[in-house]
């Protein structure tokens, strides 16, 4: 089994990044049993292309960086083979662009293309706010509110990590809700495109909280079957996490020229 994926190295946080939702990569089994069931149930390229994904989305692959088989597969104890397979399917996901003669490279989008998948993602959202609150059951409700309580813990510790991956999950978890399978899948390929962006707009101070209560709102509205509200409620959060995003990126650049005079 020493082809079996390597753990990647810690970051820079106490608490490790979470995998994204429904996507999670099996950790490394404590057996040779386990190890073969678990290349059994999922290829080599799968698994290295879910590992990539977890780093990508917790920030230890930065978006702008270049990968290369070669270091992936050293980094990962695998041949080139898996990983090369593995680039093709992060670049169907939207997590990884090619450049003719230069390579592969983890995606950024431009802050206007992220302004046009926030649009959509909130059209998304809405459509699948409304069907939630149509078909949700006593259940569903009880987990997304678990969900939520797991959010405010993290920020009640200020760990920036644990919400963004709890607040992941609780969106795709919702959409999954909805019921429809390619209202999922082109959903999560539009969240992978926003990570960079959705990250800074969290960090800014006192944004916790005001996100926490929007979504106990949201689940509020879709455990009374106020579909229309509901939809409009997650429209309007997506939006404003939009709003976020752009005091987030006007924020970072202005504090450029500032952080330049200190460090001379």
């Amino acid at each position: 089994m020493r082809n079996m994926l390597k753990s990647s190295p810690a970051r820079r946080s106490a608490t490790p990044p979470q995998p994204a939702p429904s996507r999670a990569v099996p950790s490394v089994p404590p057996n040779g049993a386990d190890a073969i069931a678990l290349v059994r149930e999922n290829s080599l390229p799968t698994l290295v292309q879910r590992e990539l994904e977890r780093l990508i989305l917790a920030g230890d692959l930065p978006a702008g960086g270049k990968l290369t088989e070669a270091s992936v597969a050293e980094l990962l104890g695998v041949s080139r083979g898996p990983v090369r397979e593995a680039f093709r399917a992060l670049e169907a996901s939207g997590l990884v662009r090619f450049e003719k003669n230069r390579g592969v490279f983890v995606r950024q989008p431009s802050l206007a293309e992220a302004d046009e998948i926030y649009e959509v993602r909130a059209a998304l959202d809405e459509f699948a706010g409304r069907r939630v609150a149509q078909r949700a059951t006593a259940e569903d409700v009880r987990d997304l509110r678990g969900r939520i309580d797991r959010m405010e813990r993290a920020a009640a510790k200020g760990d920036i990590d644990a919400y963004a991956a709890a607040n992941l999950a609780f969106h795709d978890r919702l959409v999954e809700l909805a019921g429809n399978a390619k209202l999922l899948a082109t959903y999560r390929r539009l969240v992978n495109e926003l990570n960079l962006y959705r990250r800074d707009a969290l960090a800014q101070s006192g944004t916790l909280p005001v996100s926490t209560r929007e979504h106990r709102e949201i689940v509020d509205l879709i455990a009374s079957g106020q579909a229309a509200a509901a939809g409009r409620a997650l429209f309007d959060h997506v939006m404003a996490s939009r709003e976020r995003m752009h005091r987030a990126r006007t924020g970072s650049r202005a504090a450029q020229p500032a952080a330049s005079r200190k460090s001379r």
